[in-house]
């Protein structure tokens, strides 16, 4: 019987869940309930959606099977498909979380507060394991952008992880707030300073989502609602520059659909799902533009801080 080899003491290890956790919410565009399970994975599973009201159909969590980015990032493969993956990613990313299975008895993942941090505390609450397996990381080789009109986002070699993004909108509420941000992951907690940023939208523009059957659950409980000239939501914003830093962490959950974190710089300027997955699509075409290595913690604490706040919180 073979055994798997073991892996050098200081080499940073794949990560899951202790035990399976479960939630119940709605889905934000569906508005239909769902029932999640959480639960821990093999090494080099990756991450995996499965829908249990269709025979247990797998949904690989991968770039190259998105399949709808209106308001939301879907993913699809063999005729089934899970919709709005993009926060529980990006918390996966958080904690970093390597192999895990989503089991899921509807089509999109229940968007709770509308932020990463539900995600983060379900996790949090059964633990988190390392594995016998070595983490693997992409690391940018040289620059990749794309652009969709005046909108851009490109990904360079950085010596970590950090992300910039500049939201564009000409609003009395958004003019109020930063519309910009740059955050170093060795220098700052995602859990901390990302993770509550809730989705927002204008109550002006929710009829118009609600016609192409998007926004049907969503309420104050799931966003931030923005009128003419203030938040609705009772206690207001989180984060004085909530707007921008859920943008972010959008693009976090939109490019770990790659399968392992990057280390590299992101650049955004009013990028959204559509534009974050084209970049990812066109990084994995270039095949100079990125490597696959592994961190060993001598590099990773010292030469190459990626998501240490994020592992220590």
């Amino acid at each position: 019987m073979s055994r798997t080899p073991e892996i050098p003491t200081k080499m940073l290890r794949q990560r899951t869940i202790k035990r399976p956790v479960h939630a119940i919410g709605i889905g934000v565009h569906s508005g239909q309930k769902v029932r999640m399970t959480l639960r821990p994975a093999g090494e080099n599973t990756g991450i995996v959606f499965v829908r249990t009201d269709l025979g247990n159909a797998a949904i690989r969590a991968r770039a190259s099977n998105v399949s709808d980015t209106t308001l939301a990032t879907s993913i699809a493969e063999n005729g089934a498909q899970v919709a709005t993956v993009e926060h529980l990613m990006s918390a996966l990313w958080g904690l970093s979380i390597d192999n895990l299975l989503i089991e899921l008895n509807n089509e999109e993942v229940p968007i709770m507060d509308g932020s990463a941090a539900p995600f983060v505390y379900l996790i949090n609450s059964v633990g988190i394991v390392e594995q016998n397996a070595a983490k693997e990381f992409i690391r940018i080789r040289r620059p990749i952008t794309v652009t969709q009109g005046d909108a851009c986002a490109t990904l360079e070699p950085f010596n970590g992880f950090e992300v910039d993004y500049t939201f564009v909108a000409d609003h009395p509420v958004y003019n109020r707030y930063p519309k910009q941000a740059r955050l170093n992951f060795s220098e700052i907690s995602y859990v901390d300073q990302v993770s509550r940023a809730r989705s927002f939208g204008l109550v002006d523009e929710l009829e118009q989502a609600q016609g192409i059957q998007r926004c049907l659950g969503s309420s104050l409980e799931n966003a931030v609602g923005i009128d003419d000239y203030q938040i609705l939501n009772e206690g207001g914003l989180r984060y004085e520059d909530e707007f921008v830093k859920h943008k972010l962490l959008d693009v976090i959950g939109d490019l770990f659909l790659l399968g392992r974190p990057i280390v590299g710089r992101f650049h955004g300027y009013k990028s959204g799902h559509a534009l974050n997955n084209k970049l990812a699509r066109a990084l994995l075409r270039c095949e100079d533009s990125f490597e696959i290595v592994h961190v060993g913690e001598d590099d990773y604490s010292e030469e190459m801080p990626i998501l240490a706040p994020a592992l220590s919180s």
